[in-house]
């Protein structure tokens, strides 16, 4: 999240850093935001870092953390469930057809949480023998008949109930819930939200509603026959053979997935969805949404096919599955999940064309997709080797970027990519592959995210295109419907290549931390001297070897040289014919690594105005606009504004905030341009804000055309800036679009009832929450929290119910956060003490928990 003081702008994407989910994605900011004192979520610390003032978690000397031992095999998977939907349990038959996996068995242990189990059978031609079991409420340990060896299967069938509710639920930043199994709304008694059934499986909660080995290294055929009402929509991996009324009100769809795969992949979702068709080829692509959203299904995941045709021909290995399903479902627990063949997303995918207008939800459905061969067809065997799954998911995103909307985006997702991980690192530095860790839930993080999306581009900048995705095509044909290690991704480069590559896998994947550069360059005697200290902490971090380039111009010509740093102190010379007008170390800008190199401002201004690279532009741009009243300066940042990138625009349009110096005339005029006719929302939005960072009295003019504009973000933006004038319309004005379901419009609206003290408008705040969810919900009891706290006692008392009512019914942890730290800046109300008390008695989360102690303490 990023605050900026005098100027409101909102992005669409609405993950925090905390909902990094299964899937992955996110942690893109929701508000960037207002002038109000709001306490932010950053304070909540994630599991496995520490607190700012204590030096970073380099090591977790705990148990080492080894692939799950395989004594038997599960060769396919036949489920018959059914639901009791009052209870919310999941009335369960399992059949398992196994095989000792090496050596002989004669017992069967599954991972089985939560059940009642109330027939273990063993199937034999028709013959139904019970066998003995042992059940400790997590794992089944069933005595066969008799010793198995490797050659022979069996079949075991077992008839419980699953009950998701009744076991104590864990979760992680991440994946904030573990249960496995969600029942949402299930008597239909909250209105405007569906009655749904849906599952989440990674990393071990697949059994939490069948019995399995659930493991990474396991995978198996699947058939599941799903018994619902009739007017309900199912959906799972693999293809609906048929479906079969019952003639009570009932249906069973039988869906069958034929090819192997790994137990947390396996999925359901029932629900009233409408589903709209769409084809790859042969295969169906389907998306299933709520009704209401049905005209934007195609809007939304339309690009889907596309990216199924470029990801297959990049990869020379087409998609593997039958078919491939898109479903958003309500009260997500991450931002997605890459089920085989049946990806489930958040419900804030389902928007309207008005605001795709402001973004669009390509990155976490290329995400989804890429892993159904990274992940899916070729599955990490352990939870240690996770990035092997998400690195490459992550870096699919810089490559759809690349396709699709050019470089400039790519490498603009890059460096926030390259920002979070760093950031992260400030806290936290771990090997990429890790056999040590307090728990797996660990393993999501910006390392296995961020980090190894960037370390795979750099190893495709040091072996080049044609080898990258070659080598990639090799270890998915090699390593198709098995589980892999690191080392199976550094064999099949190296099979390819002919080159030994230790070296990068052992720095990148095997260790921690990343290279802490200082650079200066000097001309001499005809030569460029280039001196290259690495700074990082060797007796913990690697000594890296870093191949890359130098750009040197001489006379408006770039030269380009190779080279190659690997020693903690090195000295380069390069002959030129002149003194150079700019050295660019790293030219590429490929290294994930700190780098100081110093530059003048002559320099950056002649880097910006030479580069074609966007990091190269971005790169003088940050330092121009930070020195902006330094001479000629704000010439250059005013050039960037018409820079032919939007990222590069709204840089320089944010530069100028309060800019008081040479040409503000002709400055302002330039933004009234932008603000008003600019091809990108945001930076139209940026614009109006800077406009009234310089000058909050005028201008409400052009505020209101913002307000005539076709994009939410803009309308936000220019509600904030018309609330900072001295127009006498201004309750009319906002009155407008109080109706506005939507973050953008909603928080300006509410930061200025806020700063106008309306304190009759918390009926606004309370109904505008109906409609938001995690982090926008989050933010809106902040706001909510600061009203009531100055509010007539009638406000404070309602408001507190709300808040009594958030605190312990939302399933979010960081929502429920907001709600509580409402109640307590409301503890003087007459019955909010009590209210406190019940909440910590409910809240099960043991950090949530001990952070509400903190508070009261």
């Amino acid at each position: 999240m990023t605050m900026t003081k005098n100027n409101f702008r909102v992005f669409i994407y609405t993950l925090l850093i905390l909902f990094a989910g299964s899937c992955k994605i996110s942690d893109k900011p929701v508000v960037d935001a207002t002038e109000t004192d709001v306490a932010v979520v950053d304070d909540l610390v994630l599991k496995d870092s520490v607190p700012a003032q204590q030096p970073p978690v380099f090591y977790q000397p705990k148990d080492y953390k080894e692939s799950r031992i395989q004594k038997n095999d599960i060769i396919h998977t036949k489920l018959d469930v059914s639901f009791d939907w009052a209870k919310q349990h999941l009335l369960g038959i399992a059949t398992l057809e196994v095989k000792p996996y090496f050596y002989p068995q004669n017992s069967l242990l599954l991972d089985a949480k939560g059940f009642d189990i109330h027939e273990v059978v063993l199937l034999n031609n028709g013959t139904n023998t019970n066998l003995e079991y042992e059940y400790d409420n997590l794992k089944l340990d069933i005595a066969l008949d008799k010793e198995y060896t490797r050659n022979e299967k069996f079949t075991i069938q077992i008839k419980y109930t699953a009950k998701p509710n009744e076991m104590e639920v864990g979760g992680s930043a991440a994946i904030t819930s573990d249960k496995g199994l969600y029942f949402i709304n299930p008597l239909g008694e909250e209105l405007n939200k569906p009655r749904q059934i849906w599952t989440q499986g990674e990393t071990e909660s697949s059994s939490k509603w069948f019995p399995t080995i659930d493991a990474p290294n396991q995978r198996c055929t699947q058939e599941m026959y799903i018994t619902v009402d009739e007017k309900l929509t199912t959906l799972s991996n693999g293809v609906l053979v048929y479906s079969k009324l019952n003639g009570d009100g009932t249906k069973t769809d039988y869906w069958k997935m034929e090819l192997p795969h790994a137990p947390y992949l396996f999925m359901m979702a029932i629900g009233e969805f409408a589903i709209v068709k769409d084809k790859w080829g042969d295969i169906d692509v389907d998306y299933y949404v709520e009704p209401a959203y049905e005209k934007y299904a195609r809007s939304i995941f339309g690009n889907t096919p596309e990216m199924m045709t470029f990801f297959s021909e990049l990869l020379n290995y087409p998609y593997p599955w039958p078919k491939y399903a898109q479903v958003v479902v309500r009260d997500y627990v991450s931002g997605a999940m890459e089920n085989t063949s049946a990806s489930i997303f958040m419900e804030q995918l389902q928007v309207t064309d008005q605001e795709l207008i402001d973004t669009h939800w390509d990155y976490i459905i290329a995400h989804e997709l890429f892993h159904q061969w990274f992940g899916n067809l070729v599955t990490t065997e352990s939870w240690s080797n996770l990035p092997l799954n998400e690195s490459f998911a992550n870096y699919s995103e810089y490559l759809w970027n690349e396709y699709k909307y050019g470089k400039d985006e790519a490498d603009y997702h890059a460096l926030e990519e390259a920002q979070q991980y760093l950031k992260e690192a400030e806290s936290k530095q771990v090997d990429l592959i890790r056999f040590y860790y307090n728990d797996k839930e660990d393993m999501f993080d910006s390392h296995s995210y961020s980090k190894g999306g960037r370390i795979l581009h750099m190893l495709r900048k040091y072996v080049g295109d044609d080898a990258f995705f070659k080598s990639l095509e090799h270890y998915l044909k090699k390593n198709e419907f098995s589980s892999v290690e690191v080392h199976n991704l550094r064999l099949a480069f190296e099979e390819i290549t002919g080159e030994d590559l230790n070296w990068f896998f052992n720095q990148w994947f095997l260790a921690a931390g990343h290279p802490i550069l200082d650079v200066s360059h000097q001309y001499l005697d005809g030569k460029v001297i280039l001196e290259v200290s690495q700074k990082q902490d060797t007796s913990k971090f690697p000594v890296y070897s870093l191949p890359l380039y130098v750009d040197i111009y001489v006379d408006g010509r770039k030269e380009r040289f190779a080279v190659k740093v690997d020693k903690p102190y090195q000295v380069l010379e390069f002959q030129v014919g002149a003194k150079p007008s700019l050295v660019v170390f790293d030219a590429e800008h490929q290294l994930l690594a700190e780098i100081n190199h110093e530059k003048d401002l002559e320099e950056l201004a002649f880097q910006y105005n030479n580069s074609t690279a966007f990091l190269a532009r971005n790169e003088a741009l940050q330092t121009l606009s930070e020195n902006i009243y330094a001479s000629n300066n704000n010439t250059i940042v005013a050039k960037a504004l018409d820079d032919p990138f939007w990222g590069l625009r709204q840089l320089a349009v944010n530069a100028f905030e309060n800019y008081e110096g040479d040409n503000l005339q002709v400055v302002e005029q330039k933004l009234i341009s932008m603000a008003l006719q600019d091809k990108k929302s945001v930076v139209r939005a940026d614009a109006i804000g800077t406009l009234s960072s310089i000058d909050s009295t005028r201008h409400a003019d052009i505020y209101k055309k913002g307000m005539e504009d076709p994009s939410l973000v803009v309308i936000g933006a220019s509600l904030y800036a018309y609330g900072k004038t001295n127009e006498k319309d201004k309750d009319q004005v906002f009155g407008k679009f109080e109706k506005v379901n939507n973050v953008n419009v909603i928080v300006p609206i509410a930061n200025y009832y806020l700063e106008s003290q309306q304190f009759d408008k918390a009926d606004w705040f309370i109904a505008r929450m109906e409609h938001l969810k995690g982090a926008d919900l989050y933010y809106m009891l902040q706001y909510l929290g600061q009203l009531a706290l100055a509010a007539p006692p009638e406000v404070q008392t309602k408001t507190a119910d709300v808040f009594h009512d958030y605190a312990i019914n939302n399933d979010l942890y960081y929502v429920r956060l907001a709600a509580f730290q409402g109640l307590v800046l409301l503890e003087d109300v007459a019955g909010v003490e009590q209210m406190i008390q019940k909440v910590m008695s409910r809240e099960k989360n043991p950090q949530l928990l001990q952070y509400y102690q903190n508070m009261t303490q």
